[in-house]
């Protein structure tokens, strides 16, 4: 069922409340990952079985053998074309984006800045389970590239038949994953997480997943770093009536058919009369997707609403409570609207920009905050995989004109080895 509500109703309250973490993979995450670490290979390979149907020895978890061009035999050379395409425009974006190495003069002569290096061994996590996503292969390893990491893991799904997509890895290769294995779900976290003798500790996991993945990566922080929360997907759509609504309700099932069935399509608009033409063209096209059962199901769970707020800025505090992974601003002077955006994972601005274009091919990485962590949390970056490193150089200026303060702090807080290593250098 589609709801119609207005913007004050419980019913969006009790629409935004999206547990990050259910309790069941919660329960399931700790008691795998338990078993990684006491266990290592020999767990993922039973995990594997359980869980993805196929039965691997460990020296089958790694994909070897392959190359790009064997693989380009293999694929449309449509779909070939699409991929580079899609990694080109990410790996321009994602060297633009890079931060700069900064610094400032200290006022007796000396230097104070930041500057960064590439994290040495990163994993990534790419979801093969009701679809292939070539494109995360592209929106996770070709950020790592950029910021120069030497050694990036991939690891993805391969499901019973223990084959990988071949899309899919060709993206993997082309942006430039040094080692595949094809492990799924919550042993593949453990796996780079924890390290096994088949694979190599990691020092953080990127990548979204289900809400199994999700806890398992979670629980993870502090063995190893990592991105965000990226959970089952979402998208909000503001708009003002300027749109058409087969565009609308095409945006809103973007996001409702990806199949885990807890995905989040939340629509506000100006009045009642667009609520009602949105919700129609919404069940419409349902009825024409091949996907159509697991939008059903997001539909079935009430995981499509429809907001009809008074105007344009009650409709965009809608969204910001929502706090979105995917904003599409569908309104006249979306640009302008924009400006008000204080929570969303990614904004997409004006009639044009469907969220289905940065999934694919913008430039942004599509990694992005769910479950409403776009409160607490920004979408991947080239930057998340460097060390970010500050620096201070002074001079015996410098130093001299801040004694005083160092060995006032000292003082206060009883730490008179600290004022000394300031108050030697000038006895």
């Amino acid at each position: 069922m589609i709801k119609i509500v207005k913007a004050g109703s419980a019913k969006v309250s009790k629409f935004n409340a999206r547990p990050a973490f259910p309790e069941e993979a919660e329960r399931a995450a700790a008691s795998a990952l338990a078993d990684i670490r006491q266990r290592g290979d020999k767990a993922v390979a039973e995990l594997v079985a359980k869980f993805e149907g196929a039965k691997l020895r460990p020296a089958d978890f790694r994909l070897k053998g392959v190359t790009l061009k064997s693989l380009e035999r293999k694929i449309d050379p449509e779909i070939v074309k699409a991929v580079k395409d899609a990694h080109a425009r990410v790996e321009k974006f994602s060297l633009a984006s890079l931060r700069q190495p900064w610094s400032m003069a200290t006022p007796r002569g000396g230097k104070a800045g930041e500057f960064y290096s590439p994290m040495d061994r990163v994993g990534v996590y790419v979801p093969g389970g009701t679809a292939p996503l070539a494109s995360t292969s592209v929106m996770t390893v070709t950020l790592a590239k950029a910021a120069g990491v030497k050694e990036i893991v991939a690891c993805t799904p391969a499901g019973r038949t223990g084959e990988v997509n071949p899309v899919l890895v060709y993206a993997l290769l082309l942006a430039g994953a040094t080692e595949i294995y094809r492990v799924g779900g919550i042993q593949a976290i453990g796996m780079m997480a924890f390290g096994t003798k088949t694979c190599r500790k990691v020092q953080k996991i990127a990548g979204p997943g289900n809400a199994f993945v999700t806890a398992a990566k979670r629980q993870v922080y502090g063995y190893v770093a990592i991105d965000q929360v990226a959970g089952p997907s979402e998208i909000a759509v503001l708009t003002d009536g300027s749109v058409d609504v087969r565009w609308i309700a095409a945006d809103l099932l973007s996001q409702a058919e990806h199949g885990s069935g807890w995905e989040k399509s939340l629509c506000v608009c100006t009045s009642r009369e667009q609520a009602e033409a949105i919700r129609a063209e919404v069940l419409r096209q349902t009825e024409t997707l091949s996907r159509r059962e697991l939008v059903q199901r997001v539909i079935d769970r009430e995981g499509i609403l429809i907001v009809v707020a008074k105007d344009v800025a009650e409709g965009l505090e809608v969204v910001n409570r929502f706090a979105p992974e995917h904003f599409e601003i569908m309104t006249k002077d979306a640009l302008k609207v924009m400006k008000g955006v204080r929570a969303a994972g990614a904004v997409f601005a004006g009639a044009w920009t469907p969220e289905s274009a940065g999934d694919f091919v913008a430039g942004p990485s599509h990694v992005l905050p769910t479950g409403g962590a776009a409160n607490m949390f920004n979408g991947l970056t080239p930057d998340d995989f460097r060390r970010r490193h500050s620096f201070v150089a002074f001079t015996k200026g410098d130093l001299s004109e801040t004694r005083p303060t160092i060995e006032a702090f000292a003082k206060v807080e009883g730490l008179d080895g600290h004022g000394r290593a300031a108050t030697i250098r000038f006895e």
